[in-house]
């Protein structure tokens, strides 16, 4: 398919994913003990919760007030007034005094001031649109660290049940070894690197439960809960672990109690009736989902939908007719105005009409407003070109690893099973006296780091993609608009 064909096919599609994509509409969902949630629930309570987007639309309103007292410059100024003056004069042969009561009304219209408060108007217009692209641009950062945070947590889940079955293996190698030193089988030095090993494990695993309890606090954070309840969250289709559910609780922090503490395993009668290997497949069948894009057509979508560039142009725009504000305050001022004035002085009524046109300017402090406004639109320029390459750069990067972690998914789950069978093989081999106890440590090594290797390549790719989605702003399930409440 040649570009020009290409390009054809994005702006075919884009509209259609705009206008076809499942909108998931924002509820009030109450995280409550033992709730379930999906990612959709997350990004729906992130989006309700985040100071951000709510920052992102009091600036919005902010800037929708600022056009209308921009628009107010064409409506009257009204003047109303009361008043009470005494005089009092006293002279060498004389003296006098005088009371009045005066009213006064006016009324002041602008009729033309040479297009500056249109200038002005469109100004204020190109800002609140700004805010709002800004607003939008908000939630899509905002959904993206929800995901992000989201695979982290599955990711360090199955990390946690891959380290309770490496214990889980450790354990049986230990009593085994133990058995077999109690009948002379095998040596003192293999039991301390059993027991080693068993110790190296199981801190292994604490590590790995402390990287899920900071996952789930960095989930709970994204999403604003503090003082969370017990509660699970789902796997999801790109990340489908083997625990469907992942429990999330943070409600005791307190430290363990000794009867809690790990202790090192008690020899049992007939260890060689043990289980021998064990396969744990936390990711089964993990099928890989090609993007339906290509690089050029991720560049073309991300130019035509990130609501960041949409407000730095919109920005620019409006620095343009803030030079133009600028410029015309050069140019004089012409309005009417009515006032009417009564004394209860002889009963004095006085009405007065007029049509005014007045200019006043610093002529050096205005060329100084003209360079600054000048310079505002290059610095707008300049910012506008710089997220143009900015945003290249950032879907060239996405793009490029999510498919270099596409390609590592399937070799990494042969690794697995190749580290899986030479450890059985040097498992076999160990406890027939044909192998040592090294080779089969560096097995299980292997096996277990393979595997966490698999979930984490896993894991970066779930988030590589979910950037990638993110840094060319394709439409999501779950969003919010500008106006809804």
């Amino acid at each position: 398919m040649n570009k020009i064909k290409k390009t054809a096919l994005v702006l075919i599609v884009i509209p259609i994913l705009l206008l076809n994509s499942p909108v998931y509409a924002l509820q009030d969902i109450k995280v409550e003990k033992n709730s379930v949630l999906s990612l959709n629930d997350c990004i729906n309570i992130a989006l309700k919760n985040s100071p951000y987007v709510k920052n992102a639309k009091y600036n919005y309103e902010i800037s929708k007030t600022n056009v209308t007292s921009a628009r107010s410059e064409f409506f009257p100024t009204i003047g109303v007034g009361t008043g009470y003056n005494f005089t009092g004069t006293k002279a060498k042969h004389r003296s006098s005094s005088s009371n009045i009561y005066s009213v006064e009304a006016s009324l002041n219209q602008l009729i033309w001031n040479f297009g500056r408060t249109n200038a002005r108007i469109k100004m204020e217009k190109f800002y609140q649109i700004a805010d709002q692209y800004t607003f939008d641009n908000t939630v899509r950062e905002t959904i993206f660290s929800v995901k992000q945070r989201y695979y982290e947590v599955l990711a360090a889940r199955a990390t946690v049940i891959i380290n309770k079955a490496y214990v889980d293996i450790n354990e049986r190698n230990y009593q085994r070894t133990k058995a077999y030193f109690d009948e002379g089988l095998k040596s003192k030095i293999d039991l301390v690197n059993a027991e080693v090993t068993l110790s190296d494990s199981k801190i292994s695993l604490i590590q790995s439960q402390n990287a899920y309890k900071n996952a789930l606090v960095n989930l709970n954070n994204t999403m604003y809960l503090t003082d969370a309840p017990q509660y699970s969250i789902k796997s999801t289709e790109e990340f489908n672990i083997k625990n469907n559910i992942a429990p999330v609780d943070l409600t005791n922090m307190e430290r363990p109690a000794i009867a809690e503490k790990t202790k090192a395993p008690e020899g049992v009668k007939d260890a060689k009736l043990l289980t021998s290997v064990e396969k744990w497949d936390v990711l089964t069948d993990y099928e890989v989902e090609e993007f339906p894009y290509s690089f050029d057509e991720c560049i073309e979508i991300a130019y035509k939908n990130r609501a960041d560039l949409k407000a730095y142009n919109s920005t620019l725009d409006a620095v343009k007719e803030n030079l133009v504000y600028v410029k015309r305050n050069y140019y004089p001022e012409i309005s009417a105005s009515a006032g009417y004035t009564f004394r209860d002085l002889n009963n004095t009524n006085s009405l007065n009409v007029g049509v005014n046109m007045s200019s006043y300017v610093n002529i050096m402090a205005q060329k100084a407003n003209v360079d600054a406004a000048k310079f505002q639109v290059a610095i707008a320029e300049n910012s506008l070109n710089q997220l143009n390459q900015d945003i290249y750069f950032e879907v060239q990067n996405a793009y490029i690893n999510m498919i270099e972690l596409e390609k590592q998914i399937p070799l990494l789950a042969v690794r697995v099973e190749q580290t899986f069978e030479n450890y059985q093989l040097a498992e076999g081999r160990y406890y027939v006296g044909l192998g040592d106890y090294i080779q089969l440590q560096d097995a299980k090594v292997n096996y277990n780091n393979a595997q966490c290797s698999y979930i984490e390549t896993i894991y970066n790719y779930n988030v590589a993609k979910a950037e990638l989605e993110s840094v060319i702003a394709l439409p999501q399930e779950v969003t919010i608009s500008i106006e809804e409440k």
